[in-house]
């Protein structure tokens, strides 16, 4: 088996990589030596990524919807045009929509958040498999953001967490179909990293008892020391689960 960190060339793919955990994640993955391709929907926002890289040059934004096969296919074929290989794929990106309750949710809420969080994750890992299975040498690493949804609901989030429950058994089973091939998989659940998407938790969000409360939040490095960690374990080592959060949010007993 390969150890990631020992290869001169370490390539990671990031998904949402234009902002939030994404960002912080290839910056730190880019920050130790990686090169990191960036996808995302917002080119703009990718290219901001790779400006704030201390080596511009290693970061390589690609637009690219991951619910879309055709997108994903695509960004697989230049990375392996490119590099020959893929030490690590990220599976970070994901969308929540608006809550609402169950009886008034648009379906086609439903399926944007199955589109994106799950579907998009599994073509993603579809695409690091087979590039995985037959590179030399062969093997890497992804790390799927599972998210405390993947655990516990907030009020009014089914799309969010039934995609998030969903990502825990993708785990498992990208997990177990990987032993096979040196491919390792864990996931990150992540608790209110402080980005743009968890800005509401700052100015107060429904609690499981109908309250508006402000949550704690912790700084998005430290997702991306995680994510760090993670990747450069050598392959016969993972972190199959693993949960950073802002320590005093409503987790453990929430509801």
């Amino acid at each position: 088996m390969t150890n990631p960190s020992n290869n001169s060339a370490r390539i990671a793919l990031v998904t949402g990589a234009g902002s939030g955990i994404g960002r912080a994640a290839a910056l730190a993955l880019l920050e130790e030596g990686w090169t990191v391709v960036l996808a995302g929907r917002r080119l703009p926002a990718l290219q901001e990524t790779a400006a704030m890289a201390r080596e511009p040059a290693k970061a390589l934004p690609v637009r690219a919807d991951i619910s879309q096969p055709d997108d994903v296919n695509q960004v697989f074929t230049m990375i392996e045009t490119e590099f020959g290989r893929l030490d690590l794929l990220f599976n970070n990106a994901g969308v929540f929509v608006p809550s609402v309750p169950i009886d008034e949710l648009p379906v086609e809420h439903w399926r944007q958040s199955v589109d994106v969080n799950l579907t998009g994750a599994f073509l993603c890992a579809q695409g690091a498999f087979r590039l995985m299975k037959k590179q030399s040498p062969r093997g890497g690493r992804i790390i799927n953001n599972g998210s405390i949804s993947a655990h516990a609901p907030r009020p009014n989030s089914a799309p969010y967490t039934a995609t998030k429950h969903a990502i825990t058994g993708l785990t498992k089973s990208l997990s177990l179909d990987g032993r096979a091939f040196d491919i390792a998989c864990g996931q990150l659940d992540i608790g209110n990293a402080l980005t743009e998407m968890a800005q509401p938790m700052t100015e107060g969000v429904r609690q499981a008892n109908g309250d508006i409360a402000i949550e704690p939040t912790m700084d998005v490095a430290h997702v991306a020391s995680a994510v760090l960690y993670m990747a450069q374990l050598p392959l016969s080592a993972n972190v199959q689960f693993m949960t950073v959060m802002a320590s005093a949010m409503p987790f453990v007993g929430r509801g």
